[in-house]
């Protein structure tokens, strides 16, 4: 079993080839290769490599699948004894990615 776990929009995520997530929103159109190299942690079988903060011989090839948005969250703010309620949402850009390849 391979995996690695990388840092991703502020974000540590543990990743496998051939898997898809959803992550912060990315600026790549969807289709294109995009590279992380904020890899933290690299595991193969029982073989674990450990970044210092990260590792610079392993690069995690993913394309981009396409952007979504997120659950809708609703805010609902009250000021006590004032009568102001004011009621918005709000929408996460994400960005959905297809893992392909962890190059060691």
């Amino acid at each position: 079993m391979v995996y690695a776990v990388v840092e991703l929009g502020g974000n540590q995520i543990i990743i496998e080839p051939g898997k898809f997530y959803d992550v912060n929103y990315v600026q790549a159109d969807p289709g294109d290769i995009i590279s992380l190299n904020k890899v933290l942690l690299f595991a193969q079988s029982k073989n674990f490599d450990i970044g210092y903060p990260c590792l610079t011989n392993v690069v995690v090839k993913a394309k981009v699948l396409r952007h979504l948005k997120g659950k809708k969250l609703t805010v609902f703010k009250v000021k006590p004894k004032k009568n102001n309620r004011v009621k918005i949402g709000h929408r996460q850009k994400l960005t959905r990615i297809l893992i392909e390849k962890i190059l060691f």
